[in-house]
């Protein structure tokens, strides 16, 4: 029988900047993302104590606006959204009916507090964009619009320790008031009208003039999220590159991320864990009604069977991957979700779903490295804590 053939990768704005600047291109998620340009020790490097940059357009760019949108929202995530006031982000998590995660996702209210109906940017990740897509839309109210904006909005993250003083210096921009989980529109040219951190323009049809800042990040240091037109963003890029922000790929992004704990959707959940299991109860508001609630008070009653945990590896050349076996007394108890070498401490690090009994900090372990098995110790997150913020001009 013949397969069929595979669908064509997608490519992101950034695309002609990835391929002029020589970058590593892979498979991910349905798109041709970079997995480096340089390395991904350097880039890792650049983000942990300079500024980086990553293209981000690959996450899916939705809106959901409406009378309904807070109340759909909140129904199908962890977060009540409708207490967000206007320009703040919300971290959280859409379930199953049996609580276990099927993505996680970045929430922002965009509006200004003063239209008919608030407004939503909705960023879940590549491989889920078109499922939560259609679920919101198959779930939606009739006074309620959900669009999706790939495309023609795309998305380019800077994160390091400088990235705010590069930013306020390229853009005349003053970020100093964006409050963590927050964000605001800012004018694309230094010195334009209207003022920088307003917001409220149409979305996307407010981008051009303004582009949409947040700061959240997923690598643990200080961040912006730039949303922007699709057309401008390799210029924005070899901005960005001219003023000696390293363009980075996919593998510092995973470095990066697992050094502070954070998880990888499809890796670390997909379907089969909890918040609570994860780790991340503090992402879920048990105060209003969401798909999953029932079977999550529950679990919260009885107490999750297993919890996330990090693991060190400090054995020389140990270097544990998802998939690696965690053994306690010799026996198997669990396996490595994500795994690597930590750039910044020089050993092996991991995440893993381990039983109650074991999660404690200090406990000892072993991994099993391909019948080769290394000591492992339970060590509280984050492995490695945020760089000192760079200070301004």
């Amino acid at each position: 029988m013949t397969e069929a053939p595979a669908e064509p990768l997608q490519r992101t704005a950034l695309y002609p900047f990835h391929v002029a600047r020589g970058a590593h291109l892979v498979p991910f998620a349905g798109w041709e993302m970079p997995l480096y340009y340089e390395g991904i020790l350097p880039e890792h490097r650049a983000v942990r104590g300079a500024a980086g940059f990553f293209d981000v357009g690959h996450m899916g760019i939705l809106t959901v606006a409406g009378a309904s949108a807070a109340s759909l929202l909140s129904r199908r995530t962890t977060a009540d959204v409708g207490r967000l006031r206007p320009g703040q982000c919300r971290y959280t998590f859409l379930l199953d009916l049996n609580g276990a995660i099927v993505d996680d996702l970045l929430i922002s209210r965009i509006d200004d507090g003063t239209a008919p109906a608030p407004s939503f940017l909705v960023v879940p990740n590549a491989a889920t964009a078109s499922a939560v897509f259609d679920l919101l839309r198959q779930h939606r109210r009739p006074d309620t619009e959900i669009a999706r904006h790939n495309g023609a909005v795309t998305i380019v993250a800077v994160q390091g320790p400088e990235s705010r003083r590069r930013l306020e210096r390229l853009f005349d921009w003053s970020l100093g008031g964006t409050k963590f989980y927050h964000g605001a529109f800012f004018p694309r040219e230094p010195g334009a009208s209207p003022s920088p951190g307003r917001l409220g323009p149409a979305f996307p049809g407010g981008l051009g003039a303004e582009w949409l800042v947040t700061r959240t990040g997923y690598t643990g240091e200080l961040g912006y999220e730039i949303l922007l037109p699709g057309a401008e963003a390799p210029a924005l890029a070899e901005r960005l590159a001219a003023d000696g922000i390293a363009p980075c790929g996919l593998g510092a992004r995973d470095t990066l991320r697992l050094e502070k704990g954070y998880l990888l959707s499809g890796q670390d959940f997909h379907r089969d864990r909890t918040p609570l299991e994860a780790g991340q109860e503090r992402f879920v508001e048990f105060d209003h009604r969401f798909v999953g609630r029932e079977a999550l008070e529950k679990q919260r009653g009885e107490g999750p069977p297993v919890r996330c945990v990090g693991l060190e590896v400090r054995a020389p050349n140990a270097l544990p991957r998802h998939g690696t076996p965690v053994l306690s007394d010799g026996q198997p108890v669990a396996s490595v979700s994500s795994g690597g070498i930590s750039p910044t401490l020089g050993y092996g690090i991991a995440l893993a779903y381990l039983p109650k009994a074991l999660t404690a900090p200090g406990t000892a372990l072993e991994v099993d490295l391909r019948g080769r098995r290394s000591p492992a110790t339970v060590t509280p997150l984050p492995f490695v804590p945020a760089a000192k913020v760079a200070p301004g001009p």
